[in-house]
């Protein structure tokens, strides 16, 4: 009975041990690129890599850890959905970091694409109203933000 007991513990605590490991494995970014691969999917990966390619032309000399365009596309689009719904609604300070990154990624965005804003200097409604103008100013300029399928 003992040795059962021993043998269950032993598997439970391995299985525990090994989380971290299958965790690693299961990588999220494998799960966005099978995303991007589908019809729409491609179709807008492939628009926004054109895009991050004229942007290359006119501007060769991307610093280091400025990230690609589509990384800032897929960043504004699920720090929409986190400010829009889960946890974020629940807790002001969350709400106020998922804000503080989102409004950071979308002024990368405005810089990448050459689009002014004036987030900065605004607070409350005058902000959130900047932050739809931006967002219509960038899906103008080739960057769709409501992508709802990642």
């Amino acid at each position: 009975m003992a040795t059962v007991h021993i043998a269950v513990l032993s598997a439970a605590l391995s299985a525990l041990l090994m989380l971290p490991c299958a965790a690693a494995v299961l990588d999220p970014g494998t799960r966005r690129v099978r995303r991007l691969l589908t019809r729409t999917g491609r179709r807008e990966l492939r628009s926004l890599r054109n895009l991050d390619q004229n942007l290359k032309l006119r501007d060769p000399v991307t610093p280091l850890g400025v990230p690609s365009i589509e990384q800032l596309a897929y960043d504004l689009r699920r720090l929409d959905r986190q400010r829009r719904s889960g946890p974020t609604r629940c807790s002001e300070v969350w709400m106020a970091a998922v804000l503080r990154a989102y409004d950071a990624r979308l002024q990368l965005a405005c810089r990448r694409l050459g689009v002014p804003e004036h987030l900065q200097p605004l607070e409350g409604v005058d902000r959130e109203l900047e932050r739809m103008r931006l967002e219509c100013q960038l899906h103008a300029a080739g960057l769709a933000l409501n992508h709802r399928h990642d």
